[in-house]
């Protein structure tokens, strides 16, 4: 049992580890709600249970969520039934390895809040102005990681939508294909018994893709994200003692050539870049070092 404990402290004390430290929190919160709900239950106090439970949930009624703010983040964390949180986890897993290869840790958690955030917006926007929905609004409770992986989805198969995985019984599939089918396979469940959760994975979808458009184009939507959680971190966390850091610059006359200095090191030429599109075409985009796809992804950005 102290192993997995240990497990759990563990993915919190490693440095870029922000998938894991989702998924760890979305099985913690599982688990939590489990215990409390075999507690009360044997208490028979299963009231108590309910209103715990539904206060983590997002509720679609706009004068509701006024007296539980909240739950438009712990919403994105919770689960009550076994095969949705390991569906959900596993679905976010696949896909979240791409994103935080191809553009880092931060942008990944920032992915994964936003869209959980916009899935829920799109939702309530939803039941309290499509007419078909009237009728459960004051009702009407939502929970589960699903809109939020669905931004991690849709900002991966944006990244790198010709990326393959293999899929049992069909063989190579590109993610853009799936992306795509889920997609189109929530607009159609819109209408059924879980509306909200294919409403938020719709929303989810939007976000992923808009998030990933704009970072390409240089403008990362998850900063005020990434700000609010370093503000967290540093206030449990003690800062390093400041290090001499040495910088490069490059000079052209009396002046200092700006464009040749970038944060993440400098762009690809074009022949570097017609160079790993030659690769792709003769051996396919896997065959690709980890350095040569952050180079093209690099190249994607440059204006």
């Amino acid at each position: 049992m102290n192993g997995i404990f240990d497990d759990f402290r563990n993915a919190f004390r490693k440095a870029d580890n922000g998938l894991m430290q989702i998924i760890t929190i979305n099985i913690i919160v599982f688990l939590v709600l489990l215990l409390l709900r075999v507690v009360f239950t044997l208490a028979k106090l299963s009231s108590i249970y309910v209103l715990v439970s539904n206060k983590m949930n997002l509720p679609a009624s706009f004068y509701t969520f006024l007296f539980q703010p909240w739950s438009i983040i712990t919403y994105f964390f919770t689960h009550v039934d076994v095969f949705h949180l390991l569906f959900n986890m596993l679905f976010l897993y696949w896909f979240g390895r791409l994103v935080h290869e191809y553009v880092g840790n931060k942008r990944l958690i920032s992915l994964y809040v936003l869209g959980g955030i916009v899935g829920g917006i799109f939702y309530m926007l939803a039941f309290n102005f499509i007419p078909y929905f009237a009728a459960q609004q004051n009702t009407a409770l939502m929970l589960g990681a699903s809109g939020a992986a669905f931004a991690v989805v849709f900002g991966a198969a944006t990244l790198l939508p010709d990326y393959t995985f293999m899929l049992l019984f069909i063989g190579p599939v590109r993610i853009k294909y799936i992306a795509f089918f889920y997609l189109i396979l929530s607009i159609a469940q819109t209408t059924g018994s879980n509306a909200g959760g294919n409403l938020a994975h719709i929303g989810g979808a939007i976000l992923g893709f808009v998030y990933i458009k704009q970072l390409k184009k240089g403008r990362d939507l998850g900063i005020p994200v990434s700000g609010f959680l370093d503000f967290i971190v540093s206030l449990f966390v003690e800062k390093p003692k400041p290090q001499i850091r040495v910088t490069h610059r490059s000079y052209t006359g009396s002046g200092i050539n700006a464009s040749s200095v970038y944060q993440d090191g400098e762009f690809p030429d074009e022949d570097e870049v017609d160079s790993l599109l030659d690769k792709i075409s003769n051996s396919g985009y896997e065959s690709l070092t980890k350095d040569e796809k952050l180079k093209l992804f690099k190249a994607s950005q440059k204006k």
